[in-house]
């Protein structure tokens, strides 16, 4: 194993390459490392984070939403919450931020790479799982049937509309929407993502669920999950703390015994339930 070095514990410039608007409170950014070097030779996993930071408005995790394929340029998407996140709205194309990392543990990609994969996510929670199907879909190996299952408040907050429809035209992807609260231009489905599961073909034996969103839609999902039949171990979610440093010094994602930026963000419902911080009724 690589012995850590101050310098991985820095900051390092990142130059913003493009700005995609995914909705009124979601942009994307594309963005590579100056040191062409370090560019050159970074790796990361679905489900891992970096560290973001910019002068005087301090620093967060934001989770990969590009693929590792994408040698280069890392893709992460941010929801406008806080002083960094809308400064971050803020960059344009050639803005310079700090990024650190990657930390955290990934999603178990050699496991779900052999089962048929079903998704829901809501709002920003689509981002990190995109990076997972998105490496599912560019793997010539990986023979599954992928289901994704997104819910958001209105039609207008809707994300990422370039990968579902990019998701909807493929014919190993079934790619379902729904809404909160509908218009009367919307044509879609209307309740919650959990809604969602009837219309889908959901088989536990030979799927692996994958669940990203708010708490009280994760806590909604993976009950309902359970109820379908899913083995504790075949649902995958992952847990939000206040991770501030990234590396399991600060200790402020602690979690019964556990710390989220080290031993997560990604868990198994049967790792949560040993820890005491998920009841499924």
């Amino acid at each position: 194993m690589k012995t850590a070095q101050l310098e991985d514990y820095l900051p390092r410039p990142a130059q913003v390459v493009e700005v995609v608007t995914e909705n009124s409170q979601i942009k994307s950014f594309l963005l590579r490392f100056v040191d062409k070097k370090h560019n050159a030779g970074f790796s990361y996993q679905p489900g891992q984070f970096m560290m973001v930071s910019m002068p005087h408005c301090g620093e967060a995790p934001i989770s990969f939403s590009s693929t590792p394929a994408t040698k280069g340029l890392i893709r992460l998407s941010v929801r406008k919450a806080g002083t960094l996140t809308s400064a971050m709205h803020e960059l344009k194309e050639g803005s310079i931020i700090g990024l650190r990392g990657p930390y955290g543990k990934s999603f178990p990609m050699e496991y779900l790479a052999k089962r048929d994969l079903l998704f829901v996510a809501g709002g920003i929670g689509l981002a990190p799982l995109t990076s997972v199907i998105n490496t599912c879909l560019a793997d010539p190996e990986y023979q599954g049937r992928i289901t994704i299952l997104y819910g958001s408040r209105t039609p207008e907050d809707i994300a990422f509309m370039a990968e579902i429809k990019a998701w909807q035209a493929n014919a190993a992807v079934e790619c379902l929407l729904t809404v909160d609260l509908a218009t009367s231009e919307w044509q879609g489905n209307t309740g919650l993502v959990t809604s969602l599961f009837d219309q889908v073909a959901i088989n536990p034996a030979t799927q692996s669920a994958v669940v990203c969103g708010p708490p009280m839609m994760i806590k909604a999902v993976l009950s309902a999950l359970a109820e379908k039949g899913f083995d504790d171990h075949d649902i995958i979610t992952t847990m939000e703390r206040h991770m501030k440093c990234g590396v399991g010094v600060c200790r402020h994602c602690h979690m019964d015994g556990k710390l989220v930026c080290v031993d997560g963000p990604v868990f198994t419902l049967a790792q949560l339930k040993e820890l005491n911080v998920m009841e499924i009724s």
